[in-house]
């Protein structure tokens, strides 16, 4: 019974995961005036995405000119603004095979207004980048933002006149290092009056797009969002993980000009597709017309609302939120988490007192599963980091272009391959097979740590996270483990990490003390129902949990993976883990454990066959070079 809970769980927790994760239909050219269409979008990325259009090129001028004549035929006030081309941009144009004095080493933004009725209040400012790099016809990057920032404007105008301006900027040199920008906010006329920044991008050609960053203490302005987004098509996919993680990264995008100068906005892109990131395949017959719906849909509203609200957002404490399914989205003071948690313990203790009573459990089982939990995150940490160097060296984007976008293609590849590898540990964990083989796990976790620390290169957090697994390993422990004693010291486990996190990061403790309080509470509902854990009805709640929550959480993984997965695949094991914190009670009985390690060593090497694949199937292609 516990085995086809378990797997049924999981299988539906795996097709709501890829439900949610799917763009929404692109709406057709006779859609309704008001709203945006991907269809009538794509007229305008045919005509900018015909061909790679880099600073300098002749291709670029045609670019630039039919873009003039798209916002003078949408009735703004357009203008141009030219400005000088850094000499840092000027240097990676020519190493990239451009030719910057084809265009005086300038930069050239095309500037359009549209007034509201109110001239004197602040205006809110769409803006795209129009150029691309060397070699790629940007279809995505970033003619869909240009493109969606025409149909928006088209929609805004059809629904009435505004309360305050929209100004449209279209920036150049995005690409070289944000000259454009730079440009317009060192000294244009009309930088002092801007009050928020709807900014469009994109890294890849397709999948839903996402609300990534903000500006800074931005409260009021994720709220607005919150409630204008639930109009997009497609809902909107969003969560503070990203803006806090984003803030803390290098990558910088045309947004992060203004909002180093103090001004609110959102920031939307999407990132799916990968091989298509300044690649030669960047074209308007290979963009997922679902990314631009989703992506315009989503801008069209956000700054529809920006435009007719009474005042723009003021600056406040910053939220925690998060979308639910892609459909709903959720935000609350940093302060409401510590309430979260208080009420995740007090559930969680709920469960261990019933549990104690009608199972016998002890504090040594409880301790004993949170040893679990850690050998599981600190192992497979270990393991995802050795899989991935099986897909191809460590290598940052700057250090080695060629291997970075050779990786883009692969990213696929690895995500199945990392996904496979880490089902395989957690089986190893649920049948407690990884107990019954102390000095195999441990050995193996020995030679993978070595692994990946000569191969990869030696790291002392991975140093010691592989010392924890092997120590963990030779130590099994295996006296008095329990169902309850598994699940509630896993619960304990996150829920430690939780409180640390809520400490130091509120905005990003979400992650934590959402699943953990969801966790606590089947266990209380679980522990009422059946407090032996043992009979069909008081594995409905785990069971339950483990399909929203696992949904949710493997949504989230996804969207990480796509990110940061060829540097750090090992987010992936934290993911893992907290889906764990649901399924552990799931466990299957001892009579299956054999045939669960034959399913975990399919997993296995499923999961490494597809990483040292995807060298044959996704080999070096030729692309642009790349510019930070």
């Amino acid at each position: 019974m516990r085995l086809a809970l378990l797997f049924g769980s999981l299988t539906l927790a795996f097709l709501l995961t890829v439900w949610t994760t799917q763009t929404p239909k692109p709406r057709p050219a006779d859609a309704p005036a008001v709203a945006f269409s991907a269809a009538r979008a794509m007229i305008d990325i045919q005509q900018i995405a015909r061909a790679p259009h880099p600073v300098g090129s002749p291709e670029h001028a045609r670019v630039r000119a039919y873009l003039n004549d798209r916002l003078t035929q949408l009735g703004l006030q357009v203008s141009e603004q030219a400005g000088p081309l850094s000499p840092a941009s000027v240097k990676r144009l020519e190493r990239a095979g451009g030719d910057p004095g084809a265009a005086d080493n300038q930069t050239v933004n095309l500037i359009g207004v549209l007034p509201g009725k109110d001239r004197e209040q602040p205006a809110v400012m769409l803006m795209a980048h129009y150029d691309t790099v060397v070699g790629s016809p940007g279809a995505a990057d970033d003619s869909a933002g240009v493109s969606a920032i025409l149909e928006a404007v088209r929609a805004i105008q059809a629904r009435g006149p505004a309360e305050r301006d929209l100004v449209v900027l279209l920036t150049d040199a995005e690409e070289l290092g944000l000259d454009g920008a730079r440009v317009f906010f060192g000294g244009h006329p009309l930088r002092d009056r801007i009050g928020a920044v709807v900014n469009l991008e994109a890294r890849g050609g397709g999948g839903r797009a996402a609300m990534f960053e903000t500006g800074r203490e931005a409260g009021p302005t994720v709220q607005l969002f919150r409630r204008a987004a639930a109009k997009a098509d497609g809902g909107a996919t969003a969560t503070s993980i990203a803006a806090f993680m984003y803030e803390r990264m290098p990558n910088g995008t045309d947004f992060t000009v203004p909002k180093d100068r103090g001004i609110g906005g959102l920031n939307l892109a999407f990132i799916g597709r990968p091989d298509q990131y300044h690649a030669a395949n960047a074209t308007p017959a290979n963009l997922d017309q679902g990314a631009v719906q989703h992506l315009g849909s989503q801008a069209l509203e956000a700054a529809d609302a920006l435009l007719r609200a009474p005042s723009l957002p003021g600056r406040d404490e910053n939220l925690v939120y998060a979308d639910i399914f892609g459909r709903w989205m959720i935000a609350h003071k940093q302060a409401t988490g510590w309430v979260l948690l208080a009420l995740a313990a007090a559930l969680g203790g709920f469960a261990a007192w019933r549990a104690r009573r009608g199972a016998g459990l002890t504090a040594k089982q409880v301790g004993l599963g949170a040893l679990d939990g850690l050998w599981f995150l600190t192992g497979g940490v270990i393991l995802l980091q050795a899989a991935r160097l099986l897909a191809g060296p460590m290598s940052s984007r700057a250090a080695s272009p060629d291997v970075y976008y050779t990786l883009l293609r692969r990213l696929p590849w690895m995500e199945a391959g990392a996904v496979l590898a880490i089902v395989a540990l957690a089986l190893l964990l649920l049948t407690g097979a990884r107990r019954a083989r102390p000095r195999v796990t441990g050995g193996a976790l020995a030679v993978l740590t070595a692994m990946v620390l000569i191969v990869g290169g030696f790291s002392p957090v991975l140093l010691g996270l592989g010392v924890v697994a092997v120590g963990l390993s030779l130590w099994s422990g295996r006296d008095e483990r329990s169902a309850w004693g598994g699940w509630l010291g896993l619960i304990a486990l996150v829920f430690v990490f939780g409180c640390a996190l809520q400490g130091a990061a509120p905005e990003a403790a979400l992650l934590f003390v959402w699943p953990v309080l969801l966790a606590a509470t089947a266990a209380a509902l679980a522990a009422m129902i059946d407090p032996s854990l043992t009979r069909p009805l008081g594995l409905l709640p785990p069971a339950v949990t483990t399909v929203l929550g696992g949904a949710w959480l493997a949504g989230i993984g996804h969207f990480v993976f796509l990110g940061v997965g060829m540097d750090l695949p090992g987010a992936l094991a934290l993911i893992a883990l907290l889906v764990l914190l649901f399924a552990r009670p799931l466990g299957p009985e001892t009579r299956t454990a054999r045939l669960m390690l034959f399913a975990a060593a399919a997993c296995m090497i499923a999961g490494v066959g597809l990483n040292v694949s995807a060298q044959l199937l996704a080999p070096a292609p030729a692309v642009a070079e790349a510019l930070p």
